[in-house]
């Protein structure tokens, strides 16, 4: 049985997206960055469907191909195929979303690392572990490239896999126009014409926009182009025809694109054209390789060509298999599909990525966050402060060893040497945002008074917010802390940031089984979707059971639940793990004082070295994680 679905075959870049929307590419102040390049969007794209999908593509060695390289892997891709040139450097592409028909973008691939690819390149056995090899057009257009994808493509053939082609037709990366015509989608060109057709015979599927096949028929009449195409290649056509769908044409060509096989189309708002043609080939492949019809197959690849068209960038806007089932089932609620926020919410769970070598199904966290605690004691100073935090992640680095399922929580205030050091570990990364304390809330100064400075945040980092609220809060106090929850986490969506939402009822009130629940149910009311929550120790399964039950039933994606430890002493965590533990949707835990209490108060008098301190709290970090452990594999036995 193949070990994969497909392996796409081509360029490769880091994106540009301007960030200002309606402005010349000349005047963009700030960009996003993405992963982009026909085959990598596609082999992410079908990553996200579900299938097993690889790509075979260069990058350099440098940040902006380790960018490339890890965000593959978290998607989902393999990259086993991906060569990394350390003579050439990634490929780049600026790119800006001027109106709906204006989409301006620079390519600088002067003799960049996926066109040096070679035929030594292409593994006969990688090609063979796949039932499809997918090529694009562009790397037809140099004889060294040309020549690794068509050693690729035969072995293919030979093998008995499936190919299919995306003309995908850029007319200045064919040397047909200029540098400042990126946008450009067609050029006659006899010479690129007859280059395409010497290579048509190859492909089992071929898909373009009627300006693609004009481009490989040699026509600008498409009938005429699409018979052109059909007297080299049995293969079936797709035509994409923008507003209109696209058609499938399996045997001769007819008189009308009309007379071809259709899928159904979605009434959307065009905002970015800019990758929709591969969002359109990952859904086609979905159906292709699945054996759909074709009916069914260019429904999936309409519908992510929607999606694709109605977003920014080119990969993050594709869909999740489980996203486009939810569109077919509720249907198009409004054109705007980005701002559909029930959409978008299903959008953002089902894509949210993971960690390159691992899934946070547990996060044991060592939370050093503390701020006025640590302020409180003899012999604290910021300075202090700061180098205690990093011998809190020192301990933290040292229990993970490389480990996926660990975590730490750490401040900006005291612990901001440490925050910035614990990036690119491989670890869960949460980071507080209110002012210690504070009922109602207020927030830390370095948030900016609009949240504008969450934008400065490292990527890995988790907004958490900790919220001291009870059901029985008076209608002020409530309506005050929930519009700051909301407004913080809407600016933490706004900038791809995940939020963790911490309540303690127990130091406002009394509690009883359906405190928290009914808190959790509030916060989900005004639209706050939380990935991670922060919640107490309950001491009855009925608490744990009806929290549980009021986050599944409001958001049955969350990325789960993390208890926390009130600084109770070991014996008393082991009793709460256990509980926990029972619950498949607590993820782990996250204690601090526990681990570093004893160890702060005698470092920050000069009772304790730093090898001493470390030792101390990696030793506690790790009887709890043992601890943890220990009581999620009980759970495990007991409900089997």
């Amino acid at each position: 049985m193949s070990k994969l679905d497909l392996i796409t075959i081509g360029r490769s870049s880091v994106d540009l997206y301007g960030a200002q929307i309606g402005g010349r590419l000349e005047d963009m102040g700030s960009f996003d960055k993405y992963i982009g390049g026909s085959p990598t969007n596609i082999a992410c794209g079908t990553a996200r469907l579900g299938l097993k999908s690889a790509v075979i593509t260069g990058v350099g060695d440098e940040h902006m191909g380790r960018f490339i390289a890890e965000q593959l892997a978290r998607e989902g891709v393999n990259t086993d195929g991906v060569k990394v040139d350390a003579e050439r450097l990634t490929a780049l592409v600026l790119l800006g979303i001027r109106d709906e028909d204006q989409f301006p973008l620079i390519f600088y691939r002067e003799n960049c690392a996926d066109m040096g690819l070679t035929e030594d390149d292409i593994d006969p056995a990688f090609i063979k572990s796949a039932r499809a090899v997918v090529a694009t057009g562009t790397h037809l257009s140099n004889v060294q490239v040309e020549a690794a994808t068509l050693k690729a493509l035969r072995l293919a053939r030979e093998n008995g896999q499936k190919t299919a082609l995306d003309i995908d037709y850029r007319p200045n990366l064919w040397g047909v126009a200029g540098h400042g015509d990126g946008e450009s989608r067609f050029v006659e060109s006899a010479a690129v014409t007859a280059k395409l057709q010497t290579s048509l015979h190859l492909f089992d599927m071929i898909v373009g926009t009627e300006e693609e096949f004009h481009i490989a028929g040699g026509s600008t009449d498409t009938i005429e182009a699409l018979r052109a195409v059909r007297a080299v290649s049995g293969a079936t056509l797709v035509c994409k025809r923008g507003a209109d769908g696209a058609v499938a044409f399996t045997s001769d060509i007819p008189d009308t694109l009309d007379e071809g096989q259709a899928g159904p189309g979605f009434p959307i708002e065009v905002f970015n054209v800019l990758g929709a043609g591969d969002g359109f080939m990952s859904g086609l492949l979905k159906g292709w390789l699945d054996g759909e019809d074709w009916p069914t197959a260019l429904k999936y690849a309409n519908a992510c060509g929607a999606f694709a068209v109605s977003r920014h960038g080119c990969t993050p806007a594709y869909p999740s298999w489980d996203e486009l089932q939810f569109f077919f089932e509720r249907g198009v609620q409004r054109p705007d599909l980005r701002n559909d926020a029930v959409l978008e919410q299903v959008h953002w769970a089902t894509n949210r990525h993971t960690l390159t070598n691992g899934t946070w199904d547990q996060v044991r966290t060592f939370a050093f966050d503390h701020r006025l605690q640590l302020e409180e004691m003899d012999g604290y100073s910021l300075e202090k402060g700061g180098a205690f935090k990093e011998l809190c992640l020192d301990a933290a680095l040292q229990v993970q060893n490389g480990q996926p399922g660990y975590g730490i929580l750490c401040d900006n205030r005291i612990g901001r040497r440490a925050l910035h050091r614990a990036t690119g570990n491989g670890l869960w990364i949460g980071r507080p945002t209110e002012d210690p304390g504070s009922r109602p809330i207020q927030f830390e100064d370095d948030l900016g008074e609009d949240f504008g400075r969450l934008r400065e945040w490292a990527r890995e980092n988790v907004v958490k917010l900790l919220v001291f609220c009870h059901p029985d809060d008076d209608d002020k106090t409530r309506a005050m802390q929930e519009a700051r929850v909301k407004r913080l986490f809407t600016a933490a969506r706004r900038n791809n940031l995940e939020f963790l939402l911490e309540v303690i009822p127990s130091k406002v009130g009394a509690v009883d089984d359906k405190t928290t629940a009914t808190l959790i149910q509030q916060f989900y009311d005004i639209g706050v979707y939380p990935d991670w929550w922060k919640l107490e120790p309950f001491t009855t399964d009925e608490a744990w059971q009806n929290a549980v039950h009021a986050i599944e039933r409001n958001d049955p994606r969350t990325r789960g639940i993390v208890v926390l430890g009130l600084d109770a002493s070991e014996d008393e965590l082991a009793a709460s793990f256990a509980m926990a533990a029972k619950q498949p949707l607590v993820k782990g835990f996250a204690v601090g004082r526990t681990i570093f209490g004893d160890a702060a108060r005698a470092w920050l008098k000069g009772d304790m070295s730093d090898a001493e301190a470390m030792s101390q709290m990696a030793d506690r970090f790790q009887r709890l994680c043992d601890i943890w452990d220990h009581a999620r594999q009980e759970a495990r036995l007991n409900a089997a």
